[in-house]
């Protein structure tokens, strides 16, 4: 048996690459959702779009992406 030691080393780079990759845009996704929106002096929070918003639709935005590597990750598997 031969081992192409050359083609093993590529999938485990890009695997790698990728796990580490996907691990960083879903901890993104989670520190953006538990972002809490800034609130005014007594205690309320701040009516409006603000920086809560846009962090929550980044967060999303990972999350979104994360799903999607997972699908073509299946896709891949299944083809």
């Amino acid at each position: 048996m031969n081992i192409d030691w050359a083609a093993l080393g590529q999938v485990f780079g890009v695997s790698l690459v990728v796990t580490v990759g996907m691990v960083g845009v879903f901890t993104l996704g989670i520190v953006g959702t538990s972002r809490k929106p800034r609130g005014q002096g007594d205690g309320t929070a701040a009516a409006g779009a603000g920086p809560g918003a846009l962090a929550r639709t980044g967060a999303y935005a990972c999350f979104a992406l994360c799903a999607a590597v997972v699908a073509y990750g299946i896709y891949l598997i299944v083809a």
